[in-house]
């Protein structure tokens, strides 16, 4: 093949204009069903149980001195004897599509020869493949079959997937003297391919490097590849022998040819074989775990038939070839995991139980584990990212796309907006290209590498978004080759993720769990810890406020029975200092009895119950309400408030304390007014806005630098006996009750403005802003 004929066919090709054709004919090509077998052999299809022939090839009467139409109907052993169906019987009894080959004496009575015969079943039925044998087949074989023994020898030398496979080239070369032998990788399960490895007779074009597109080889082709491993196309000028009848009566369409190594060849094949100068081919199927990963293609300048033993020989060849590339890229991924574990092992220790802040802390040496331009931690709904941005939206998409990775490993791709488009997701403008993920625990949480993009170029053996052009001849596959190279860019990729990558990601997954589980259980220690120190705490200020009563109300009384029965005789002092006594025991009484109920909110269970929140504002006001006229307070309130869950009496209290504090607080201003209301606000440290009762008023206001102190037990900003007085303990009751309930206190007051007291009753209250005038 020379270049000048390559240049004539590529002027030509390219000279065309306008194609119309319709590459979805590839595609929906059943390709096992093409009717036909080629015509170096012949094929009959037997029912098994009554040996008569289903489906005959219409060149028998060549190849078996019987023709097909005669064959029909007929009983196996007019054209093969009675051992040899048989023993194709017991051979093909398995039921699988895997051929067993004999060899048989088969044919009329009148017209016998020797055979290679293939079987195995198929739609029910056996089918048979018969191949002349020559004379000097068997002592080939053999021959043949040291030389495999050898190139399987230098397999186990290479060291690395190139090596491997530029290895495997050379030796099926010399093993099947094909003109042309390359290593075809391909970009994923229904990518392109690219040639990686390559040994080519000298006037033949190179190929090493080149891309070719994904139409090249439709997905049922690779479907076939990976159910019939090796494939023979002896003569692309082959007259195709038609199987009688076309359809069978049983199914209605064609035989099934899936398994049968005859099998013909699809015109748009034919037609790619031609157009890049290739006469007969060969191309072996390599697997990774059970897909398709690659192929070994073979090309010659003209017709060769290989036997069927040569055939299954270079099938045992691919199949230890597939072992030997898992084999090097599992030795790589242990070498890869030893040399990153000590790496891995220095940043994990930087960590500590704090893992989100000591993470984002040290994110630069975590992302130089896997070369990563951002990192993202995702634990308990917090999202943690440093380096390059990563949204809350794609934060979810990862977090779907970390359900995929099994249990103890890792999920990855270089190509997430392209992966996200095939399942008919649209990726955000700040999707990043690569992702490497890593699932922490069994609730969703995940840590995440992200990379940019990175534009890769790459050489095309055709121009991919033209692969067929019409020319003189009509509609045909454009030529392939290096004389008609086209270059892109590809572009929505990042720098693919290495065996070593994948190995750091899982060793650093290893040990954040053993930190992220320790942790756990230091912290389940201290809740029950701390569960006991307020069981505790609780219990002791019930007891301590209930036993002081008793004593305290002795001191009271001893003052008042002193100052009864002294009368006048006491002197002025002693009088004072028995009415200070007297004083400070209903003060201390006081404050013992906000103790006794501060401690009974923390031992009491909440009854919870639907609640209208319109129908305990206005008990609340019952009792508030005297104190809110006498400070000449006005209430303002939607005409309708929602409906809270949580306990009707806690939410009272709730109520009833900060209507109270707006009265004591609501200064000498003429407009004083307290309002109550259901409103949307964000509670400080978050940046999701939630639904919060709010008690509002125009009043006196707190310092910004004492707001945190109204909710202290026993704390008031004020003397005991100024704004009305009390013991600073309604305040910490109300932040107790709603904390019980699993809801937020907080407030917003400016000094002489006002005060604003917002609260929400956790998930479960299900208040809703809204309301007539809300």
């Amino acid at each position: 093949m020379t270049d000048e004929w390559l240049s004539e066919r590529a002027r030509s090709a390219e000279a065309s204009a306008g194609a119309s054709f319709d590459l979805s004919q590839c595609v929906r090509e059943r390709i096992h069903q093409l009717g036909g077998v080629q015509s170096h052999g012949t094929l009959l299809a037997v029912d098994p149980t009554s040996g008569l022939v289903d489906t005959a090839a219409d060149n028998t009467l060549a190849l078996l001195n019987s023709a097909a139409d005669e064959l029909i109907g007929r009983h196996i052993t007019a054209v093969l004897a009675d051992a040899d169906w048989a023993e194709a019987l017991e051979a093909s009894a398995g039921g699988d599509s895997v051929a067993v080959t004999l060899p048989v004496t088969a044919g009329a009575a009148s017209h016998q020869a020797d055979f290679d015969l293939s079987a195995h079943r198929r739609d029910g039925l056996v089918v048979l493949e018969f191949e002349p044998r020559g004379e000097g087949d068997a002592f080939q074989f053999a021959s043949f079959y040291q030389q495999v023994r050898r190139a399987l020898r230098q397999l186990r030398f290479s060291g690395t997937v190139i090596e491997c496979c530029r290895a495997a080239v050379g030796e099926v070369r010399r093993l099947t003297g094909y003109d042309r032998v390359v290593a075809y990788r391909f970009d994923g399960v229904d990518g392109p391919g690219e040639v990686f490895a390559e040994d080519v007779r000298e006037g033949w074009e190179p190929w090493l490097g080149l891309w070719f597109p994904a139409t090249d080889i439709p997905p049922q082709a690779r479907r076939l590849y990976e159910e019939n491993w090796i494939r023979v196309i002896c003569d692309v000028d082959d007259p195709t022998a038609r199987l009688r009848p076309e359809q069978r009566p049983a199914t209605g369409a064609p035989l099934d040819l899936s398994g049968a190594a005859l099998r013909t060849v699809s015109g748009f094949h034919l037609e790619y074989l031609r157009n890049i100068g290739v006469r007969s081919s060969m191309s072996v199927s390599l697997l990774r775990e059970g897909r398709l990963w690659g192929l070994i293609a073979c090309h010659g300048g003209g017709p060769r038939i290989l036997a069927p033993e040569v055939r299954s020989a270079c099938e045992l060849f691919g199949t230890a070839f597939s072992m030997q590339l898992a084999a090097i890229e599992e030795r790589q991924r242990a070498d890869a995991l030893e040399g990153s574990g000590q790496e891995v092992a220095a940043v994990a220790g930087l960590l500590n139980e704090n893992v989100d802040a000591s993470l984002l802390q040290h994110e630069e040496l975590v992302r130089e584990l896997v070369g990563a331009d951002g990192v993202l931690l995702v634990r308990q709904g917090r999202l943690s990212s440093a380096g390059l941005p990563v949204s809350e939206e794609v934060a979810r998409i990862m977090k779907r796309c970390a359900a995929r990775a099994g249990s103890g490993g890792v999920w990855c791709t270089d190509r997430l907006p392209e992966l996200l488009a095939s399942d008919g997701v649209t990726a955000p403008m700040d999707c990043p290209a690569g992702v490497l993920l890593l699932p922490v625990g069994r609730s969703g949480d995940y840590l995440a590498w992200v990379r940019q993009e990175r534009p890769i170029p790459r050489e095309w053996a055709a121009d991919p978004s033209r692969p067929v052009l019409v020319g003189p001849q009509g509609e045909r596959l454009t030529p392939r080759g290096s004389g008609a190279v086209y270059r892109s860019m590809i572009r929505g990729r990042s720098l693919p993720w290495t065996a070593r990558d994948q190995a750091a990601a899982l060793e650093m997954g290893r040990l954040l769990t053993e930190l992220v589980l320790r942790h756990a259980d230091e912290l389940h220690q201290l809740n029950d810890e701390l569960r006991m120190t307020n069981l505790d705490l609780d219990s002791f200020a019930h007891v301590a406020a209930h036993d002081l009563k008793e004593p305290l109300r002795g001191i009271a009384n001893a003052a008042t029975f002193t100052l009864e029965d002294a009368g006048e005789s006491l002197d002025g002092v002693s009088v004072h200092r028995l009415e200070t006594m007297k004083r400070l025991a209903a003060r201390m009484d006081d404050l013992l009895n906000s103790l006794l109920h501060y401690a009974r909110m923390g031992r009491t269970g909440l009854r919870w119950d639907d609640i209208a929140l319109d129908d305990v504002l206005d008990e609340a006001l019952e009792v508030a309400g005297p104190r809110l006229v006498e400070e000449g307070v006005r209430v303002v309130r939607p005409r309708v408030l929602p409906q809270v869950r949580g306990d009707r009496d806690r939410i009272f209290e709730i109520l009833l304390n900060l209507l109270v504090n707006s009265a004591k607080y609501a200064g000498d201003r003429p407009d004083r007014m307290v309002e109550v209301t259901v409103e949307d606000a964000v509670p400080p440290g978050t940046d999701r806005a939630v639904a919060a009762v709010v008690v509002r008023d125009n009043g006196i206001g707190i310092p910004h630098d004492r707001q945190q102190e109204v909710f202290a037990l026993f704390r008031r900003l004020h003397g005991p006996q100024e704004h009305g007085g009390g013991t600073g303990v309604g305040l910490a009751v109300v932040k107790r009750i709603v904390e019980r309930h699993g809801g937020r206190l907080w407030l917003v007051s400016e000094p002489g403005e006002g005060t604003a007291f917002y609260f929400t009753l956790g998930e479960e209250s299900q208040a809703k802003p809204g309301g007539a005038d809300g």
